[in-house]
């Protein structure tokens, strides 16, 4: 006898309908609200990120990347992104990523303010170099260092992540070291760091720290750095698309989408651009290597340069830059030394000779090199070439 399948048309009908309704370019994931681990739908590993455990003691712990770790392929919602004006650290090159936890997104609060993330949310900034010499085999891409930045419920958390030689595997040290570094430039010129320096746990946060009275408490908490809408206000290429990185912020989930765009004379420009005007590459080399201590509530605030974007092209601008200001009492600097800039004379500008010492008791800034960044002092003499005189 013929059998009768009719009465599983509703079922068949159901199943077609939610596998058609699915992106088939998500990676579906979901939170196991017991283990607070993050596990996509085939239960094969998804990201994880429990903040009761966090840091973890490997880089891979966290499955930030598919396939092998070095290449660096993102996961699921891992965006890349970078800033138009990036802080310079002795030539090594960087990928930046951020991720947030499903259902949470970041919210703005002003172009020139650190994007506000969500508990949860993770920065990562992998440093690295090309064509490296001392390494085997030699010209090889090493990686050196994989900084993480953690959201948790009580605020941000370092964790420091140093490559093994065989670019595995990178694991957690805040202790701080050195490594040396050779390699052949895009200019085909051989460079050496002796000892690029890993940042310890007191480094990172002498560079990231804010000060603030709450409840007549006087309190440090750590902050991120380059992500501002000034900042990240530019086309960004992610290899199917280049799209503005805000946008693709909020097209992404990440980003609420209240606000409009920075204004272009509001957003920062790429200081090794040439084509750009030379004062605001100045006032943009400044604000990303300088900005985050010489601020109000920062490391350097003692200090009466302010060296934010927003704060160098208004009225006071010339006096934040530190043009014609006097260096009374700032540590023993040669009499010569005399202002922070003095128009048409490197030789008399506190803030050059600073740029342009390796010497650790003057050099600028206080971390992050310790090599002379040779392009951007040469901005800066024709900088201060192009300033009138001091009145």
């Amino acid at each position: 006898m013929k059998k009768n399948y009719l009465f599983l048309l509703p079922f068949f009908l159901f199943s077609l309908f939610v596998s058609c309704s699915k992106n088939e370019d998500e990676n579906y994931i979901s939170v196991d609200t017991e283990s607070k681990q993050i596990v996509n739908n085939n239960n094969t590993k998804a990201i994880s990120i429990d903040l009761s455990q966090v840091p973890y003691p490997k880089l891979s712990d966290y499955h930030f990347f598919v396939g092998q770790l070095k290449l660096q392929k993102p996961g699921h919602k891992v965006l890349p992104y970078e800033p138009a004006s990036t802080l310079f650290t002795d030539y090594a090159h960087k990928k930046r990523f951020v991720w947030m936890p499903p259902g949470t997104k970041a919210t703005y609060n002003g172009d020139t303010n650190i994007l506000e993330l969500p508990v949860g949310a993770v920065l990562i900034k992998n440093f690295y170099y090309d064509n490296v010499q001392n390494v085997v085999p030699a010209g090889a891409t090493r990686i050196i260092e994989t900084r993480l930045m953690i959201r948790k419920a009580t605020g941000w958390i370092f964790a420091e992540y140093v490559w093994n030689n065989q670019q595995t595997e990178a694991f957690l040290d805040l202790n701080g070291s050195t490594t040396s570094i050779t390699w052949i430039d895009e200019e085909n010129v051989t460079k050496t760091v002796p000892e690029y320096r890993i940042p310890n746990e007191v480094q990172c946060i002498i560079c990231h720290k804010k000060q603030e009275t709450i409840n007549n408490v006087f309190v440090t908490k750590n902050i991120p750095i380059a992500i501002k809408p000034q900042n990240l206000n530019f086309q960004y290429n992610y290899g199917t698309e280049t799209v503005n990185q805000l946008t693709k912020w909020i097209q992404t989930g990440y980003l609420n989408s209240n606000f409009s765009l920075p204004a272009q004379n509001a957003t920062i420009v790429d200081y090794s651009d040439v084509s750009k005007p030379l004062d605001l590459r100045v006032r943009s080399y400044l604000d990303i290597n300088c900005a985050h201590c010489h601020q109000n509530d920062r490391h350097c605030d003692y200090r009466p340069m302010r060296f934010a974007y927003s704060e160098t092209g208004a009225s006071n601008g010339l006096t934040n830059l530190g043009i014609c200001v006097n260096t009374v009492d700032m540590q023993s600097f040669a009499p010569a030394l005399s202002k922070i800039i003095t128009p048409g004379n490197k030789n008399r500008s506190m803030l050059y000779h600073r740029l342009n010492t390796n010497d650790e008791a003057f050099r600028m800034p206080l971390h992050g090199r310790t090599v002379i960044h040779t392009e951007a002092v040469n901005m800066i003499e024709q900088w201060i070439n192009t300033l009138q005189p001091c009145p």
